[in-house]
């Protein structure tokens, strides 16, 4: 990102560039950043913007090969093309021996760092991965956004904010709006107001269901899961999403058993460090059996839905209700 703004603040531009990862927010901010710096002062007719899969590479490369309209070069936008997971070769090769008048801009939600175009993108140009943000980060994000806006909160209120929205910065951008336009008349923001405006995402949700399970409480962890499928979410997948937890928790258990601490824990299950501290608490209130019988208990929930010996809805609560009275 810092040779990004550096070519930008120059002016002097590489002649590719691949923006990817997980992060999609700052991915579109760096991609229009760039972008303008790339196409500006050019005539319409040397910029080219493609999107999605449908991508003819043969169309790209004669465009490339076209000498600019009175211009010193010629932009190609490319919008998760596809090329960079397969069918990249064919590109590669081209970027191998580019004109020096054509300028490419590629964004990808996912690539194969191992493909023949990823590792041609490297060596001819710059490739620029997004990650999810660390929690220091993203509490200064938000704070410099909340100042902007003539408003301010507390640690614990930001954490609060956090906890509701998870690390997407797509996600808390649009809930910064929200909570924003609820406070319009206050200046400071409190827990209160979070809890009144912020939507809990579904695996925050997940993840206070099975705080119910390993706390005892029958009745909030079905209350939660009665709150899912008001919210219009399947059942199979609220069950996916309980078993990928109960894995996610054994794994995190095995790990900390093994004396890791929860940064390096948080980059073996690609999840932030803050977000694997919480997992850290709350396996440490399960027995390392309880969280394999949960496993398995989901396993068996699934395959009895699916072979249609219970319905969906059904067969969750009484998952639930099994896991809980172990």
């Amino acid at each position: 990102m810092r040779r990004i703004q550096e070519d930008i603040k120059s002016g002097e531009f590489r002649q590719i560039y691949l923006l990817y990862g997980e992060e999609r927010y700052l991915r579109r901010q760096y991609r229009d950043r760039l972008g303008r710096a790339l196409c500006e002062g050019l005539d319409p007719m040397n910029i080219h913007v493609y999107e999605g899969k449908n991508i003819s590479v043969g169309e790209i490369v004669d465009l490339a090969e076209t000498v600019p309209f009175f211009s010193p070069r010629r932009v190609l936008l490319l919008d998760d093309s596809g090329l960079f997971k397969s069918g990249g070769e064919k590109m590669a090769e081209y970027l191998a021996q580019v004109p020096e008048t054509a300028f490419f801009l590629f964004l990808e939600s996912e690539v194969d760092k191992r493909g023949k175009l990823f590792k041609t993108v490297q060596a001819k140009g710059c490739a620029a991965e997004f990650v999810p943000q660390e929690e220091a980060v993203l509490k200064r994000w938000i704070a410099q956004r909340l100042k902007k806006e003539g408003k301010s909160g507390t640690e614990s209120t930001i954490r609060l904010f956090l906890e509701k929205t998870g690390t997407d910065m797509e996600h808390i951008s649009m809930e910064l709006e929200k909570l924003v336009c609820y406070c319009l008349e206050a200046q400071e923001i409190t827990e209160r107001d979070v809890e009144a405006v912020c939507t809990a995402r579904i695996s925050s949700r997940i993840f206070d269901m099975v705080g119910a399970i390993a706390e005892k409480q029958p009745q909030k962890a079905l209350r939660l899961y009665d709150d899912l499928l008001a919210r219009k979410e399947p059942p199979l997948r609220i069950l996916f999403l309980i078993a990928r937890q109960c894995n996610l928790l054994l794994q995190v258990k095995e790990m900390k058993a093994k004396g890791y601490d929860n940064r390096t824990i948080g980059a073996k299950i690609g999840l932030p460090p803050f977000i694997a501290g919480k997992c850290v608490s709350q396996a440490a209130r399960f027995p390392a059996d309880e969280l394999k019988r949960a496993v398995v208990r989901c396993v068996e929930a699934e395959e009895d839905v699916k072979t249609g010996k219970m319905n969906d809805q059904l067969g969750v609560e009484m998952l639930l209700l099994s896991v809980l009275s172990s």
